[in-house]
């Protein structure tokens, strides 16, 4: 068999699984189909006139604007509990000391002194838990990618339509300051920025200090519509310390200062948004979907009263994507095309009217003009893709369409009818409850055709007789080695376990703005043990024979006299390993074949079985936890492993063409 053969039939069996893999990537973890469509101003999201109190209004657009401008804070990794005070377990208990409790004080006096200003909600973030994906729901009111976790090194401008792009096409001017990751999402949309390199987790204050820097000259400069500020230093702090650790106290108090700062500053027609991307684990990581990295905390501030009601027991727990519509209508913009969010319609009551059906009204045509760009999009979506659940579809248009002519009927006569109001109220959010589940749902759906490749690429083996033949149980014990020091090394197959050290070691100081250096140190760093094993695979075919004496060994020959039926050994000197090697190359060939195809469908076995576990634990509570990340790590490592194979025996087949030729050498030099 020839080398090229070898090496091109290995390939060819590895394109099988990489082919699966894709296959079962994009019927499996959280894709969808990226629409391009915009939202407009000239394009109402649906029939009907302008909803209730947006007639006669300038610059009204689908909705009347109730602020100019939004101070927009976003503390990155700011978990809920962290915006929470010192409380007691029980009555006559001491209150609870934890380094991170308590040091938004000043947060907590203007919720208790302003009630009627101020509120506080507990958002919950839609995994995976990584900044980027994070700022891509924040900004568009979209679910955000699985799979997309692991270009958090290198993001990319957003194409769907969001708040950002809305604020620039309605000439709004948006200044940015902070995390350096804006720059690529949202490339020349900001009228000013000052972009700060994110990647260094040690610096807990370069990022933070530029901002500070920048921002109250921005704010009293007037010079801005939306003013955007991304903090790093907590997230950052976590990496480093942990939230337990005195650093974090130090951090909050910090931030609570910067909110006081901008309070002071605000006018009337300003609202203050605080908000976190996301939370962190007890040791100061994020990624995953543990109930403390999806907590993070939401906190908004109108120096006019804002908020009917008094101020709740408990703060409400709210979607993050229900951000975007909220802010798109209280600033008079259009909703992006592709939100899937609700507003909060608490914060569209007519707080100065004292009947009680003028704030039930404006909450009605709030969340009407909501679900109807929601239905718009649905509409539209389903048209370009196919990955929707047809009834449930169905069921959700009807529910709006009973709950649109409801709210198109009471505009006709809103007196007197409140109770008839919070009806369709319900029924409207409902529907936008509804298709949120829908497209959680529908876009975690898995396929087939990863385990007909699979089942294709693992059956393909090859028999080969001879001297170099490795059991099953030695290549079957070398992956489960690769695996064992995976595990030995502190690594595990969860996002928030990943050594990010690593990507310093060399450079103490940072990378500047590189990002695919780091990222191939800390790959290097995760599936080291997968690239070295793999490596030396071909080696188990030389190992048995590097195990013999050396000095001569007899082969016992029966002789041919039937005269003698015993068997006497004849003195002759069996050939080790080199010469054997020599004697037979094609044998050698083909048990590099067979070995190769062996070590793969070992690693296929694995990866199949990670396949099969996340797919029929896809409805479970801990699917994106435990089951997609162990499977991505899976295939990630399959795929280093196989490279790692192709060049390991690529290697010692050079290797043995090179002895091979000084063999030749040797032999025509004794014959002469």
């Amino acid at each position: 068999m020839q080398k090229i053969s070898v090496l091109l039939f290995l390939a060819w069996v590895g394109f099988l699984f990489y082919a699966g893999i894709a296959l079962f990537t994009s019927g499996f973890l959280l894709t969808r189909l990226e629409l391009t469509n915009h939202s407009s101003c000239q394009e109402p999201p649906g029939p009907g006139s302008l909803p209730w109190g947006s007639q006669g209004k300038p610059g009204a657009c689908w909705m009347a604007s109730r602020f100019s401008r939004v101070v927009l804070v976003l503390i990155d990794a700011l978990r809920f509990d962290f915006a929470q005070p010192q409380r007691s377990h029980g009555p006559g208990e001491p209150p609870v000391s934890l380094p991170f409790l308590g040091k938004l004080d000043y947060l907590q006096r203007i919720l208790e002194i302003q009630p009627h200003h101020a509120r506080l909600y507990q958002s919950k973030a839609d995994p995976p838990t990584t900044t980027m994906q994070r700022l891509k729901a924040l900004t568009t009111g979209s679910l955000p990618t699985f799979i997309d976790a692991g270009s958090n090194f290198a993001s990319y401008a957003i194409v769907e339509d969001n708040l950002i792009k809305q604020l620039a096409s309605a000439g709004r001017r948006v200044v940015f300051m902070g995390d350096d990751t804006w720059k690529d999402l949202f490339p020349g949309v900001f009228s000013q920025a000052f972009f700060f390199p994110s990647f260094n987790v040690r610096d807990l204050h370069t990022v933070d200090n530029g901002i500070l820097e920048h921002l109250y000259p921005t704010m009293d400069s007037s010079e801005w519509d939306m003013l955007i500020a991304h903090f790093l230093g907590v997230d950052h702090c976590g990496h480093k310390h942990g939230p337990h650790h005195p650093e974090m106290a130090k951090k909050l108090s910090q931030m609570d200062q910067v909110i006081q700062g901008l309070v002071e500053r605000l006018e009337n027609d300003t609202l203050l948004v605080v908000i976190g991307d996301h939370g962190m684990t007890m040791t100061g990581d994020h990624g995953g979907d543990s109930e403390l990295e999806i907590s993070a905390a939401l906190f908004l501030y109108s120096p006019t009263a804002l908020f009917p009601s008094a101020l709740p027991q408990e703060p409400e727990i709210v979607p993050q994507i229900n951000l975007v519509p909220t802010l798109a209508l209280l600033l008079g913009l259009p909703i992006p095309f592709g939100n899937i969010g609700e507003v909060m319609v608490e914060l569209f009551s007519v707080v100065e009217d004292p009947q009680p059906h003028s704030s039930a009204l404006a909450q009605a045509s709030a969340l009407h003009l909501n679900a109807q760009q929601v239905s718009r999009f649905l509409h539209t979506y389903s048209a370009a893709a196919q990955d929707l659940q047809i009834k449930e579809l169905h069921r959700l248009q009807n529910l709006f369409s009973k709950a649109s002519a409801d709210y198109q009927r009471l505009l006709q006569s809103p007196q007197g009818a409140e109770a008839a109001l919070q009806t369709v109220i319900t029924e409207l959010q409902q529907f936008l409850r509804g298709v949120r589940a829908m497209c959680i749902e529908s876009w975690a759906r898995f396929s087939l055709s990863f385990l007909l490749l699979h089942l294709l690429a693992a059956g393909i083996s090859i028999t080969t007789p001879g001297p170099f033949t490795v059991p099953w149980q030695a290549v079957s014990a070398w992956a489960l080695m690769a695996t064992q020091t995976f595990y030995s090394t502190g690594h595990q197959p969860v996002f928030p376990a990943i050594h990010w050290h690593a990507a310093f070691v060399g450079f103490p100081e940072g990378h500047g703005s590189s990002t695919w250096l780091p990222a191939l140190l800390v790959g290097a760093n995760t599936f080291a043990s997968h690239l070295l094993f793999a490596v030396g695979c071909p080696l188990l075919l030389l190992w048995p024979f590097l195990c013999e004496s050396q000095g001569p060994r007899k082969r016992w020959q029966p002789l041919g006299s039937e005269a003698e039926s015993r068997v006497r050994p004849e003195e002759e000197e069996e050939p080790l390993m080199e010469m054997r090697l020599r004697n037979a190359p094609h044998h050698f060939n083909a048990a590099l074949l067979q070995l190769g195809l062996k070590y793969l469908f070992v690693l296929g076995i694995q990866i199949l079985a990670c396949a099969l576990a996340a797919s029929i634990l896809r409805r479970h509570l801990m699917v994106w936890k435990v089951f997609a990340p162990k499977f991505i790590f899976e295939a990630v490592g399959f795929i280093v492993s196989s490279v790692g194979l192709f060049l390991g025996i690529a290697l010692v087949m050079r290797v043995d063409g090179a002895v091979s030729s000084w063999f030749r050498q040797l032999v025509l030099a004794q014959q002469r």
